[in-house]
């Protein structure tokens, strides 16, 4: 059975905290009958509607929320319940806090028939402002969740989590079949089943409800004024980047490090998401909210545990960058991307489904992208879906990091028609770190701690962690410098930089 409204509150705030915004619910002329359905309410649930909304602190950061009581009249929201839902929100971004939703309901009030119905509208309008302001909208369904509830506010969340086992669903499944006469398909309208086809992000007992809400609230309202930037580190050109071709094997090494040991090495206050909200999920791509060194970002990255020569990124992939971009833009955070791929997938799926067509509009998104951006070249490079996550304010690069329109192998055969030029072509079109810093596309190279691809090399696990403390430090020290300037200059910045991306040339005569 679903924790009830007071019990979920009491496990998420501070002890002490909550206040009750709550007035008496009004409604208009109603009947006998309905009249007697929420005195019966009332006495059953013991509240006095079916939410309940209040401000308080989660690990001490000021929060408002909005918390379904099933127990009154399944959850159902009419009039009253409606608008208290409303006054909440706008309660919570006129004060400039974030907003805290977790509905169990089984959608609008049937005693209250289409005005009922149409409020759904109302809360929409204010959840929409509410995150228009910037401010954080996190959403943690209960069992049940369906109807209009789903279909309105509780399908809006900046995050969206579940409880185990809850149903959570559009039309409910007793609806459902004495409308058509048979039941519900098994395990489809399941939190778990859900969170596995990228509708919500994560399902989580509540009873560690209160710990995520505190890493997602550190990333999404961070404390000013902002994280000095670490000290100066080993983050410059190596001494010695080896050739192109080792680079390539380097970035092959299957017990290379990918994002997800970025982020468990280098990042804090880690919440991973999942899905575009959509129904898109695409296995070989991370996203998650983060904190390097203090400095708050979305990061989005290709997984190299996720890939294989057969299964690799396609357009959901690329929609899940998307979403990443929005929630950075919608909650004013800086977007790290982290490219390491083996290129996007080529299939007949992925073109029916728009695989051209989304990295270009990732690349548009990122060049008009409001918030300040840091794309990180980690490992392989391949073609468009790596040029998908590249436009930046600034690029940082592994050292044996790499990007070229396709592998070397594919470039030597169209040039030789074989893969026997591949290295040669590899240094001809100077896909290294260092080749690409010294042509612009690149801002720092970060040294990996190897000797330039030998074979000579000594204790693996401390080389990997001090790499990627490397990089934690680099990607900390472009946002501390990218966020210092305001819209207009980065803006203008990032104009030129864009306007001369990857020429360098020297001038006549030089």
């Amino acid at each position: 059975m679903t924790v009830s409204a007071r019990a979920l509150i009491d496990l998420v705030v501070d002890p002490g905290t909550y206040v009750s915004l709550d007035e008496p619910p009004t409604y208009g002329p109603v009947s006998d009958a309905y009249r007697a359905d929420l005195a019966r309410a009332r006495e059953r649930s013991g509240v006095d509607e079916s939410v309940l909304t209040g401000d308080a602190t989660v690990g001490g950061t000021p929060v408002t929320l909005i918390v379904g009581e099933f127990s009154f009249l399944a959850g159902s929201i009419g009039h009253a319940a409606a608008e208290r839902i409303t006054a909440a929100i706008e309660h919570a971004t006129a004060a400039g806090r974030p907003l805290i939703a977790s509905p169990s309901s089984g959608g609008t009030r049937m005693q209250e028939g289409t005005v009922a119905f149409v409020r759904m509208i109302t809360v929409t309008a204010a959840v929409t402002e509410h995150r228009r302001a910037g401010l954080p909208y996190l959403v943690y369904l209960r069992h049940p969740t369906t109807g209009g509830v789903f279909a309105s506010w509780g399908s809006l969340g900046h995050l969206t989590f579940a409880e185990p086992g809850a149903l959570v669903g559009f039309l409910g499944p007793r609806v459902y079949e004495a409308l058509y006469g048979a039941p519900f398909p098994e395990g489809v309208q399941t939190a778990e089943n859900l969170a596995r086809t990228g509708v919500l992000d994560a399902v989580i007992e509540p009873a560690v409800l209160r710990d995520t809400l505190q890493r997602v609230l550190a990333v999404t309202t961070p404390a000013a004024p902002a994280p000095a930037p670490p000290p100066p580190g080993h983050a410059a050109e190596p001494a010695a980047a080896g050739s192109a071709w080792q680079s390539v094997v380097e970035s092959r090494r299957p017990d290379r490090p990918g994002v997800r040991d970025l982020l468990a090495v280098a990042a804090d206050d880690v919440t991973l998401l999942s899905g575009t909200g959509q129904g898109d999920v695409d296995r070989t791509v991370v996203s998650a909210l983060a904190r390097f060194r203090g400095h708050p970002c979305v990061v989005f990255g290709q997984d190299r545990a996720g890939q294989t020569p057969e299964h690799t990124m396609g357009p959901g992939a690329l929609r899940e960058a998307r979403r990443a971009m929005r929630l950075a833009e919608e909650l004013r955070l800086p977007l790290v991307t982290v490219i390491d791929t083996l290129g996007a997938s080529l299939s007949r799926e992925a073109e029916e489904r728009g695989l051209a067509p989304e990295i270009a509009r990732c690349i548009a998104d990122l060049v008009t992208l409001r918030t300040p951006t840091v794309s990180v070249l980690l490992g392989q490079g391949t073609g468009g879906g790596a040029l998908a996550l590249l436009p930046a304010d600034r690029t940082v690069a592994a050292a044996h990091a790499w990007l070229a329109p396709l592998p070397p192998e594919g470039a030597s055969a169209i040039v030789h028609r074989d893969t026997a030029h591949a290295a040669e072509l590899a240094e001809a079109q100077g896909i290294r770190a260092t080749d690409l810093r010294a042509s612009g596309v690149v801002d720092t190279v970060v040294d990996e701690g190897t000797d330039g691809g030998t074979d000579e090399r000594v204790d693996e696990s401390t080389a990997a962690g001090t790499f990627l403390t490397r990089m934690g430090d680099a990607v900390a020290r472009e946002l501390a410098a990218i966020t210092e300037l305001d819209d207009d200059a980065r803006a203008a910045a990032r104009r030129r930089r864009f306007r001369h991306l990857g020429v360098r040339f020297a001038p006549d005569g030089a």
